[in-house]
């Protein structure tokens, strides 16, 4: 790593305690439904994930970290404390939903301070717009890809197991070890490269390198801090996606995670930056309605969404205040 001045080594800071915050936040839609389902114990479960983590960035290239970091800001264009700012924001949001037990997803937190800080520092040209209109799409569409997902491989195992006798879950149960390595594989790939894309960012920015690449440096302390954040494991999260939809068997989890799996994998090789907590949630959803609409339990589904809708316009107020302030620190 070579020599950085404070405020860089500050936004490095920054962006892996959100990179830490993002496996502890999404460690929950990793394992959650493998808990649930009894396939593996907590500590087992975390310990898979994390190790998967941290091995996905570097197996799947840094597509997502080139569109969160270069596509949708001219870097060059703006302030060290945009980025400051927008970190923070992202951290805040990250830290208040989890004590309130809400999944929400860290992709939307982080795309909502970055507008919100660079818009009150530099205006709207500061934006690109075909960038950006790529990462919303990706945030939109994935969730609704999710459920619809679910629900297609929720109706096809049910077609292949049918006039299966009960020992069929001990299939369901250790094939979730698979399935969650290979979520954990995508998860890693996708999320820690929106740290990777930010440090990068910031060291253009600065003008410590000349063109936005991802150094290999960056990429280890990312993929290490997120792997960290995921062994410890957000229980108040665990426990809201493992039980509050409905009941989860063997079944649910092993469907919701290959179906998880596909989407978020695809996103990453395509560059498209998105919301594992999203996908996740709408996955669960799409394979208890599978079997029958009412068991899913839809007003918990609705407070979720209510927690999506608010993340990106409260983050981009939030980095937005923080921008004016740090304009004057930094």
């Amino acid at each position: 790593m070579p020599d950085l001045p404070w405020t860089i080594i500050l936004l490095i800071g920054l962006a892996l305690a959100f990179d830490f915050l993002n496996g502890f936040h999404d460690s929950s839609n990793i394992v959650a439904t493998m808990i649930a389902s009894r396939a593996l114990s907590g500590r087992q479960a975390l310990t898979i994930t994390a190790i998967a983590e941290f091995i996905g960035p570097f197996l799947f290239g840094v597509a997502v970290a080139t569109t969160i970091g270069h596509e949708v800001l001219h870097g060059k264009e703006i302030r060290l404390a945009v980025v400051i700012a927008a970190l923070i924001a992202a951290i805040a949001w990250n830290i208040f939903t989890w004590w309130l037990g809400m999944p929400s997803s860290s992709s939307h937190a982080l795309v909502g301070g970055l507008i919100g800080a660079a818009v009150v520092e530099s205006g709207f040209a500061v934006v690109k717009l075909t960038g950006l209109t790529k990462v919303l799409l990706a945030l939109a569409i994935s969730p609704l890809l999710g459920l619809l997902t679910g629900y297609l491989v929720t109706k096809l195992i049910l077609f292949l197991a049918r006039g299966a006798s009960p020992r069929i879950n001990w299939f369901f149960k250790r094939g979730q070890i698979v399935t969650a390595i290979a979520l954990a594989l995508s998860h890693g790939t996708n999320d820690a490269q929106k740290t990777m894309g930010i440090i990068t960012l910031g060291l253009v920015t600065a003008g410590l390198i000349p063109t936005f690449a991802v150094p290999l440096w960056v990429v280890a302390i990312c993929a290490a801090m997120i792997a960290a954040g995921t062994a410890t494991g957000g229980w108040r999260l665990i426990r809201t996606l493992g039980g509050k939809f409905y009941k989860i068997r063997p079944l649910h989890g092993f469907a919701t995670q290959v179906t998880s799996a596909s989407v978020i994998i695809t996103a990453a090789l395509l560059g498209g930056p998105v919301s594992t907590t999203q996908v996740v949630s709408s996955a669960i959803m799409g394979v208890g309605s599978a079997e029958r609409l009412s068991k899913v339990r839809w007003g918990t589904a609705g407070q979720i969404a209510i927690a999506w809708l608010t993340t990106i316009p409260a983050t981009a107020l939030l980095a937005a205040l923080l921008s004016a302030i740090l304009r004057r620190l930094l």
